[in-house]
């Protein structure tokens, strides 16, 4: 839809010919951008809650810049992970206030009003080779507007330090855990809390976890009935999945 279509919408919604919800559904599916190798989704907020977020492998430099470009004329926070440090040079140099986490390899634009964090979400890790995947979550669901708390370096080898923040962690609206090698923090978090667990498995371990496969195994045969289970370090999706449930939660949702 383009600027006149949208134009005639909102006429017909303050005529009365169209109802605010009729209007709105039909935005619901428009409009995308078309920038000649990509087609920027301008809508992805409207129809499931959270904005488009740009995956930076197998994307030149200058791809990811046009993209973020696009992204940015909009009134939500850009995201972009996995990118390396030349990416995030070629993103600032147009965009001066870009920020670059080399942990997390994410690029924030802050683009939206600074409102206060909602909720609370824990983002709970095993061991400090996990903390690439945990910030990369965390850093997901903060540029979404959530408020995170970190537990790192709580794995079941010295189960006293998860146990030292349980209080904290029981009041979450819902617990990212990451982990690699057996991958076993998903069940034991799951048996603590009354929220929903996303399991994060993490390509971390020696040669029989199989660059992750240990956990990820492990975590889908959890016993706690809460915990659910995301791809081998996909700490994006965790951070994304987790931002869904605590909007909800927290009555951000609607």
């Amino acid at each position: 839809m383009d600027e006149n279509g949208l134009r005639r919408l909102l006429g017909a919604v303050r005529q009365g010919d169209l109802s605010p919800d009729d209007a709105l559904s039909r935005l619901r599916a428009m409009p995308f951008e078309q920038i000649g190798f990509a087609r920027v989704d301008h809508h992805r907020a409207v129809r499931c809650g959270l904005p488009e977020v740009v995956y930076c492998p197998g994307k030149t430099p200058a791809q990811v810049r046009e993209i973020v470009h696009a992204l940015s004329a909009g009134e939500h926070n850009v995201l972009a992970t996995r990118a390396a440090p030349e990416v995030f040079e070629a993103v600032r140099a147009e965009f001066h206030d870009a920020e670059y986490d080399e942990t997390a390899r994410t690029i924030v634009l802050r683009r939206g009003a600074r409102q206060e964090p909602v909720g609370h979400i824990a983002v709970c890790c095993g061991g400090t080779s996990d903390l690439p995947v945990a910030e990369e979550a965390r850093i997901t669901a903060e540029t979404f507007g959530q408020r995170v708390t970190t537990h790192y370096d709580v794995g079941v080898a010295g189960l006293h330090r998860l146990l030292a923040d349980g209080e904290t962690i029981q009041r979450a609206h819902v617990v990212v855990a990451v982990a690699g090698m057996e991958g076993a923090l998903a069940s034991v978090l799951g048996g603590l809390v009354a929220v929903p667990v996303i399991a994060v498995p993490t390509s971390v371990g020696y040669g029989a976890s199989f660059g992750g496969v240990s956990a990820l195994l492990t975590m889908l045969n959890s016993c706690a009935s809460n915990v659910s289970v995301v791809n081998i370090d996909n700490g994006f999706a965790g951070g994304y999945i987790a931002s869904l449930i605590n909007r909800q939660a927290s009555g951000k949702g609607e």
